[in-house]
């Protein structure tokens, strides 16, 4: 049985009777903050936050980078195009070129590449010169995300891993919140470069923290690319990123047509539209701490609560969508149900993945672009033919299918055992 691992342990001291946990030179052996478990995790959520904001930023960012550059808007969405190529390239090849160093090490020079990016986005003077810097801004993202989990993961018991996922990743729901519409106010007032030229200085803050705050781990020296690309035969290791790719995207394609949505079916103002979108943001940041805590006690019946729930949701994001009060209720609880999966396919990688933690952690991110590129992509489709009133109902279809491939997951679990990380 998988929830098993997830049951609350009564006892309120570290468990160490995981292997995982009690051998030293397991990928999930428990170290100890120099400074203490909390700045350690605010260390690493600042860095989710920062690269968050780097992500959503983009896309208030666009007009205002349009015009400097006198391109359209099509042609300046390729910027967020070649971002999400570098995080789909970038998270598995660094992650199985850096799968011999220590973590705290690769999380840093992830970061330093982050900055390295966002500087060259300042200096950059064309359109192909700011995709390559885009692009390479977008390869530390999802080893950076998929490490920091693991990171954070070994800085506590095993009951408690999943608060400590969530409050690592926590970092990307607030920059939905504060961080995106910070850079669209300071792209609209000073530059859109200014709002790269702060996130290397924040991206370089972020670097010495994780520096300072998160401790010394050893290097796994048997670590090695095949090691790595073994996790590629664990039909579990698949099957979760697949639930990820699938369930997920319900959420991304109402969010690239909720702006469009707020403003021609439901007929808000400006002003209103930015509150629905703040609604939004918060129900991302109290699902996800919310979730969190029930993954602990149960990770499969979070999960399949979370996709079932996703879909009553939209289908009813759909049904309301003419009506003020009634939406505004769902453009919290429609993120707030489907963020969890974010944190719990995380947590369940790093069951099944045995020894190449890395590598899966990574590849968690990359299929939740991938449902990003899917999901916007399957939206569109379904607004061209019978218009904004069905993205809900899209999103619905697509959680659904998440939730179909999940319990197959689960049933065929029941046959196996997790490997020894």
């Amino acid at each position: 049985m998988t929830s098993a691992p997830h049951a609350p342990a009564p006892d309120p001291s570290p468990d160490l009777s995981n292997s995982a946990a009690s051998d030293p030179a397991s990928p999930l052996a428990r170290l100890t903050a120099p400074h203490g478990v909390r700045p350690a995790l605010l260390a690493l959520a600042l860095g989710t936050f920062t690269i968050g904001t780097g992500e959503f930023g983009m896309m208030g960012v666009l007009p205002e980078f349009a015009r400097s550059l006198n391109i359209t808007l099509e042609q300046g969405s390729l910027v967020i195009s070649a971002y999400a190529l570098g995080v789909v390239v970038g998270a598995p090849v660094i992650a199985v070129l850096g799968a011999r160093l220590a973590r705290r090490t690769l999380l840093m020079a992830m970061l330093g590449l982050f900055v390295i990016g966002n500087v060259g986005t300042v200096l950059a003077t064309s359109l192909p010169a700011i995709l390559v810097m885009r692009f390479i801004t977008g390869l530390p993202h999802g080893v950076y995300f998929g490490v920091g989990a693991l990171a954070g993961a070994t800085l506590v018991d095993r009951s408690h891993r999943g608060r400590a996922v969530g409050q690592v990743l926590g970092g990307i729901m607030i920059a939905t919140v504060i961080g995106a519409p910070l850079a669209t106010f300071v792209s609209d007032h000073v530059g859109w470069k200014a709002v790269y030229a702060a996130l290397a200085v924040l991206g370089t803050l972020c670097l010495l923290g994780v520096g300072w705050f998160l401790p010394r781990d050893m290097p796994d020296r048997s670590a090695n690319p095949l090691t790595e690309l073994s996790v590629f035969k664990s039909p579990q290791v698949l099957l979760t990123l697949l639930t990820a790719a699938v369930g997920f995207g319900g959420l991304f394609g109402i969010y690239t047509f909720l702006t469009s949505a707020l403003a021609d079916v439901t007929h808000l103002s400006a002003g209103s539209i930015t509150l629905y979108q703040v609604v939004w943001g918060l129900g991302m940041v109290g699902g996800n701490a919310v979730g969190s805590a029930m993954i602990d006690r149960n990770l499969d019946r979070t999960t399949i609560w979370s996709l079932a729930a996703s879909t009553v949701f939209m289908v009813a994001f759909s049904f309301f969508m003419p009506d003020r009060l009634p939406l505004l209720v769902l453009c919290f609880l429609v993120p707030a149900a489907s963020i969890i999966l974010s944190p719990a396919m995380q947590t369940r990688l790093m069951d099944w993945a045995g020894r190449a933690q890395t590598l899966a952690a990574s590849l968690n991110h990359a299929a939740f672009n991938l449902a990003n590129a899917f999901g916007a992509w399957f939206a569109g489709q379904l607004v061209g033919l019978w218009g904004l009133t069905t993205i809900g109902w899209g999103g619905a279809l697509l959680s659904a299918g998440g939730l179909g491939i999940y319990l197959v997951t689960v049933a065929l679990a029941r046959r196996h055992q997790p490997p020894t990380a």
